[in-house]
Parts: structure tokens; C-alpha cells; sequence
């Protein structure tokens, strides 16, 4: 018998935003796997939980170069996927943990993927985490959508590109993803005359979170954390 996979979103980062049910389950799998990344041996999902799994769970970080190169990925998601697949093959259950929603811009889309080519019969469970925009939207008091309005999500792990395809088709917009290339998102936003409706949010719910509506100031800051994001609002922060 085939143990169970679980996609366990943690949320944002503070753990009071931990739901019930993610709760029971990490008290009850076998094993635990976290992402990190390549270049250090830190999880933020595992800081996020660990007061909640019984002593000795075993816990495995599984590492990921931060890459768009293909080859480099394919590696890392073959790789990782055999550890949890090794696991679940033994019988046992098996939590990944992952920032904000399971399925939304996650690790774990990809490892489910790769599970379900190799253990087709394994199940797979998803529980969904507050994501990091809806806590950036309550920290700010900023509206995601009302009425009739349109709320688009997208990455800005590239730049100000999909800003720009978007920004017509929407009246709200969510960037993730934005310390990369943050000075050249902000360059798109202040193009599109969008300054005023412009909120940033870092490290939301976490140590040393930063809210930050005045665009002039942003302009003026340096690289951002990774845990970053900007929303867009074409009507105002205040309308």
C-alpha cells in the first residue's frame, strides 16, 4: 500500500495563520519534506510549523537551484520527486510543506506532477494555505477586488513583462515574485501612471515586514527580500 502525499500550504509566513486541518495532518504523517533553496539550509515553511509535529518526525529539505535553466530543474524535481516517492512507496505518509497555497506559483505543483507520472495509484491531498497576497491585502487594509472588478495574479520573476500585457485587461493586479527585477517593475508601474494605486508588502506576517505605499520611496529602496510582492490598483488604493 501506497502512503498518501499532502500539499500543506502554511501560509504567509505568521503562524497563527496556520489552518486547523494542516495542523492535524502534520501531527499525524510519517515524514516531513520542505523546500529550500540550493544556496542555504533554511525553510521558512518548516520555522512556520515545526511546534506542531511530534518529536522525531523526520524532516527532509529538498533543495532547488534558483534557475531557469531546464536541465538544472529537471535535475532538481527528479531528484527531490524519488525521495518522496521512496517514502510514500514504503507506506508512509508524507507532508510537503510550501509557502502560502499549495497550488498557487508552488514547488509542490511540480513534485505532485512528477509523483503522479511515476506512482499514479499514490494519493494525493491538498490542503490550501492563506496565500501570501491575501495576507499582504489585510496588512494594508487594500481591497483585492469588489463589485465587479477584475483581480489578475502574476509573476514578476521576469520583469516587468506580464505587467504589461496585463495592466489593460485588469483593474486590479497582484505581482509576485517582485525582488528580482524590481526596479524595472517599477519603471512599467510608473509608465502606466499607476504610481497612486501602487501598495508593496515584504515579508508579510514575519520579523521586519514592510508596507509601503508612497511610490517615491520605493523608488529609492534597495533590492527587496525575497518574500516580496507589489498590488496594483488602476482606481486608487483609496477608492
Amino acid at each position: 500500500m501506497l502512503g498518501t502525499l499532502y500539499g500543506i500550504g502554511v501560509g504567509p509566513g505568521d503562524p497563527e495563520l496556520l489552518t486547523v486541518k494542516a495542523i492535524r495532518i502534520l501531527r499525524e504523517v510519517h515524514h516531513v519534506f520542505t523546500a529550500a533553496s540550493s544556496k542555504n539550509d533554511y525553510s521558512v515553511a518548516f520555522e512556520i510549523v515545526k511546534e506542531h509535529l511530534p518529536a522525531g518526525t523526520p524532516v527532509d529539505k529538498l533543495y532547488f537551484p534558483m534557475t531557469f535553466d531546464p536541465e538544472d530543474l529537471e535535475n532538481a524535481w527528479h531528484n527531490n520527486c524519488q525521495k518522496v516517492a521512496d517514502t510514500l512507496q514504503e507506506g508512509k505518509d508524507a507532508a510537503f510543506l510550501t509557502l502560502g497555497d499549495p497550488l498557487t506559483f508552488s514547488t509542490f505543483i511540480y513534485i505532485m506532477r512528477k509523483i503522479r507520472q511515476r506512482l499514479p495509484q499514490a494519493p494525493v491531498t491538498v490542503v490550501p494555505g492563506i496565500t501570501s497576497y491575501q495576507a499582504a491585502a489585510a496588512s494594508a487594509n487594500v481591497p483585492l477586488g469588489e463589485g465587479e472588478e477584475t483581480i489578475t495574479i502574476i509573476s514578476g520573476a521576469k520583469g516587468g513583462e506580464r505587467f504589461r500585457e496585463a495592466v489593460h485587461a485588469s483593474d486590479n493586479l497582484v505581482l509576485m515574485k517582485t525582488y528580482k527585477h524590481f526596479n524595472d517593475i517599477l519603471a512599467e508601474i510608473k509608465g502606466a501612471g499607476l504610481e497612486s494605486g501602487c501598495c508593496f508588502v515584504s515579508r508579510c506576517g514575519q520579523n521586519g515586514e514592510v508596507v509601503e505605499t508612497d511610490f517615491q520611496k520605493l523608488e529609492h529602496m534597495e533590492r527587496p527580500h525575497y518574500l516580496s510582492l507589489m498590488i496594483v490598483k488602476k482606481r486608487g488604493l483609496d477608492a
